[in-house]
């Protein structure tokens, strides 16, 4: 089964958390032991796993790609013009895969799982697949 998670983004470039989000999926799901993939379906958005503890860490990433990869430049083609966030996105990767071990995810101590928006705001949709061993 293939489980989906809405969002609604509030800004531009934005980190949402939604680990809680898909740690439920896990469990509804009854697996114990086995992989949970969770895929964003989207050319301006992406997915990544990254500290959860200082929020000075999402931040700083936000930051740092916007610094290196600015909204408007004058060489991009793209004619929407939103190359920036589909730069981002391919930086950042569309999907993550996460161990599941006795029915949680296998996560490091200060590991959350973000939604990662670089053109919002918009609707936006995750899909998670829990798959047992």
């Amino acid at each position: 089964m293939i489980y989906e998670i809405a969002l609604k983004t509030a800004r531009r470039s934005q980190f949402i958390d939604i680990t809680r989000e898909v740690q439920g999926i896990v469990s509804r799901s009854g697996v114990e032991n086995g992989i949970c993939v969770v895929y964003v379906p989207h050319t301006t958005a992406g997915i990544t796993i990254n500290e959860n503890a200082d929020p000075s860490v999402r931040k700083d990433i936000i930051t740092y790609l916007e610094k290196h990869v600015p909204w408007k430049e004058a060489y991009f083609e793209h004619i929407e013009g939103n190359s920036a966030a589909h730069i981002k996105s391919s930086l950042m990767g569309c999907n993550t895969t996460v161990i599941v071990k006795d029915g949680r995810l296998l996560l490091g101590q200060w590991q959350a799982i973000y939604f990662c928006e670089f053109d919002g705001p918009r609707q936006r949709r995750v899909f998670v697949k829990v798959i047992s061993e």
